[in-house]
């Protein structure tokens, strides 16, 4: 198994292989750019040089990037909708300087619309995206925990939005949308309960019939502060929260899931972020 984390990149990109090691992960994701900002500053090149010479240094990977929390493409609100796929086409773009494995996106939501029109817009918006961005890296959505008309809430949404995206268009662009499952997410979405072996081999079949275990390319390991089916998004230390460690246990032994990326995204027992501590506590399953 392959365990990672989201990790800082404060003081240059370079030093998110040092933060990473610190805390044992094999694997990591970061932000390209700030995560808060429509803003994309590309990085320097002399930036690059000391990312790829720090990679050059460790075994660490594969690398992910999270996009900017602002990114709403399935929103009808033309303004946000273009700034939202002008920050995807930048991160892309960084992830792939750095030759990450993709970059990874909430979805977005659909206020004042409709769940159908929005995943036309999702589909639109991911292909302008991916079309200004040439290149190898994934555009990777991420399962959404529900409330305020959010979108990709279930497997079946997420497949929807996949399939409708592999009729409409070029496969050129399909081959690169990919899907990442957050499990905390998936319990505030109420469809992640116990995580048993019995639920968890369901969910897998339901993932491939959906939208192709092939296409699930990575996955966020969160326990969850909020209870089952609360549609919130609030993540917690690795077995201190609702799921718990025997969930995640089960989760270890399942091959479909257990041969992916893990990239924690937890608060931390220190509350900076994902520490070794969280990471141990799973290497132990």
């Amino acid at each position: 198994m392959i365990i990672g984390a989201h990790v800082s990149t404060a003081g240059g990109l370079h030093n998110s292989f040092a933060n990473a090691e610190k805390i044992g992960a094999q694997a990591m994701q970061i932000f390209g750019a700030s995560p808060r900002q429509w803003k994309v500053k590309m990085p320097e090149e002399e930036v690059l040089e000391k990312f790829r010479e720090a990679r050059k240094q460790t075994k660490l990977g594969p690398i992910f990037l999270h996009a900017s929390y602002l990114v709403n493409i399935g929103t009808p609100d033309n303004e946000l909708y273009e700034k939202s796929i002008q920050s995807l086409i930048g991160h892309l773009k960084i992830a792939e300087l750095i030759e990450a494995e993709g970059l990874i996106y909430h979805i977005g939501s659909y206020k004042n619309s409709t769940w159908e029109e929005s995943a036309k817009r999702v589909v639109e918006g991911m292909n302008e995206a991916l079309k200004n961005s040439p290149g190898k890296t994934h555009l990777i959505m991420e399962n959404s925990a529900g409330g305020g008309s959010k979108i990709g809430l279930t497997l079946e949404e997420i497949g929807k939005i996949y399939q409708l995206a592999v009729e409409t268009l070029p496969s050129e662009i399909t081959s690169r949308i990919k899907v990442c499952i957050d499990t905390a997410h998936a319990f505030g979405a109420g469809i992640l309960e116990t995580f048993s072996a019995e639920e968890l081999d369901d969910f897998t079949k339901e993932a491939d019939q959906a939208f192709g275990l092939k296409n699930l390319t990575v996955l966020h390991i969160n326990d969850s502060l909020v209870p089952f089916n609360s549609k919130r998004d609030r993540h917690q230390n690795i077995g201190e929260g609702e799921i718990g460690l025997k969930s995640f246990k089960n989760m270890s032994k399942n091959k479909d899931l257990n041969n992916l990326p893990w990239i924690l995204e937890v608060p931390g027992f220190e509350k900076t972020g994902p520490d070794k501590r969280n990471i141990d506590l799973i290497k132990a399953l």
